[in-house]
């Protein structure tokens, strides 16, 4: 009797966690989710990041010269990649709504890890060229399909300091890949091979290595999570079902068309497009610009490293306040205005010394605003197949912004096409986000009022579960 009474405070304790945990408990479950989800998406991103944008390096150490990449060869070489990786995004997402992430997302690791081992072999411009065109496709599913995947585990108040770390680990990337570009070059010769191939073949074999263990120690859902118990697994199932405001999670096509047919869908990408441009900038050509203001190749790669550092340092602090207070926007708009003040830097002085306070300015400014943005068109999106869709319309069509970073950098030493363009992009982000603002505003009062006019309550949730973000309910 004594241990069925014991087992009966056991469960009712229990009950009493799911249905109103205190702020304590609530953060050690959240916290729990974090460390069994968000190490393995961030290496995963920190690989993704290196390995696409370590060309910007192997140019620097000798790529240029060995493959002759004579005038716009090089740009050319850095945009196909950006063709295949956009388009190929939301087909990724939408199948990985139909697989499971521990499948989808680690196979599609070791295929981009084998090319990227595989581009140690080039030999030519035209070699070079397909290389990056299958590691564009290869690659693609990793973002949208990682920030869909936190959407399945955290509410809306939670995700941007998560996609924040994930996202941080970008500019980690950048830092990493001129620290490993300056070691790896003295490999020159060795095998044969000179110090830019070996940068491509042992990053490509470290990320083999980790996509494979990741087959058996990624978790899918909080349902199927055996790390949670099953009164924190009730709970956070909860809690993802009310943030939800009770709206369908299954697959139909419906979901699909109105991600496509919706015009905030469009409006996140041009926020979006106009932070990536100037992103995409920085990881490919940061070696370069700095390069040219006269410093030694060696130097430039060790140099490139601190702009890096403080977008990762920027990245993690922007994107726990802007969960902590609960805002998106004007978290957009400071981060950019900061990158903005770069690159006029950049755009006017002469000098070694302020261009490169500029660099460090424009990295730690834009880097912030990438993770806030996907976090805000995550969590504009109703519904988790709508959600999949937006967040990879998103990252695709913003991504093809990475196509007009590769070819705006083409006069040095001043690259004043280059800073002036980035410039106009990071202006059409701010624009956007201030009419995003306006809008969502506009739209959640419009709903508030349809709401108290026809009594609509949580209890009528079932009644718009098909209807996404237009639903009454929804903020």
């Amino acid at each position: 009797m004594g241990s069925l009474h014991n087992d009966s405070i056991k469960s009712n304790s229990e009950k009493q966690i799911v249905l109103n945990p205190s702020p304590r408990e609530r953060a050690r479950i959240l916290r729990k989710i974090d460390w069994h989800l968000l190490p393995f998406v961030t290496v995963f991103y920190l690989l993704s990041f290196l390995d696409r944008a370590n060309i910007g390096n192997a140019k620097v150490a000798g790529m240029a010269t060995d493959l002759h990449l004579t005038g716009f060869r090089y740009n050319i070489a850095a945009a196909v990649f950006f063709i295949t990786y956009s388009f190929a995004e939301v087909p990724s997402n939408i199948a990985l709504k139909l697989f499971r992430s521990s499948r989808w997302i680690p196979s599609i690791m070791v295929l981009w890890g084998v090319v990227m081992v595989l581009m140690c072999l080039v030999r030519s411009y035209q070699s070079l060229v397909v290389a990056r065109t299958f590691l564009g496709l290869t690659e693609a599913g990793l973002v949208p399909g990682v920030n869909y995947y936190i959407c399945l585990w955290y509410p809306r108040s939670e995700r941007s300091k998560r996609i924040a770390i994930f996202f941080s680990s970008a500019s980690l990337a950048g830092a990493f890949g001129g620290l490993l570009a300056y070691g790896i070059e003295r490999m020159e010769g060795v095998g044969g091979l000179h110090g830019w191939q070996w940068i491509f073949c042992l990053e490509g074999i470290a990320t083999v290595l980790v996509a494979i263990p990741s087959f058996f120690f990624m978790h899918d859902y909080p349902e199927t999570a055996k790390f949670l118990t099953e009164s924190e697994r009730s709970y956070i199932i909860d809690v993802l079902k009310r943030d939800s405001n009770n709206l369908s999670s299954r697959f139909d096509t419906r979901f699909i068309w109105q991600a496509l047919k919706d015009y905030k869908s469009y409006v996140q990408s041009l926020i979006y497009l106009g932070l990536l441009v100037p992103g995409y900038a920085i990881a490919l050509f940061s070696p370069t610009i700095i390069h040219e203001l006269g410093y030694s190749a060696a130097n430039a790669q060790l140099l490139s490293v601190p702009p890096f550092v403080a977008g990762c340092i920027g990245t993690i602090i922007v994107g726990i306040h802007s969960d902590k207070h609960n805002l998106r926007g004007p978290y957009i708009i400071g981060g950019a205005l900061v990158s903005l003040v770069g690159y006029i830097l950049l755009y006017c002085s002469v000098r070694a010394g302020p261009s490169y306070v500029g660099a460090c300015l424009a990295a730690a400014g834009v880097y912030p605003t990438v993770s806030i943005a996907l976090a805000w068109a995550g969590s504009s999106a109703g519904g988790d197949l709508k959600r999949g869709v937006v967040l990879a319309m998103v990252i695709g069509l913003g991504n093809l912004g990475g196509i007009c970073s590769s070819f705006i950098y083409i006069d040095p030493p001043r690259f004043l096409v280059g800073h002036g363009t980035v410039m106009g992009f990071l202006s059409l982000a701010i624009i956007m986000s201030l009419f995003s603002m306006w809008n969502y505003n506009r739209l959640n009062k419009k709903k508030e009022a349809q709401c108290l006019a026809e009594n609509i309550g949580e209890d009528r949730g079932y009644e718009f579960e098909d209807m996404g973000d237009d639903s009454p309910l929804f903020r």
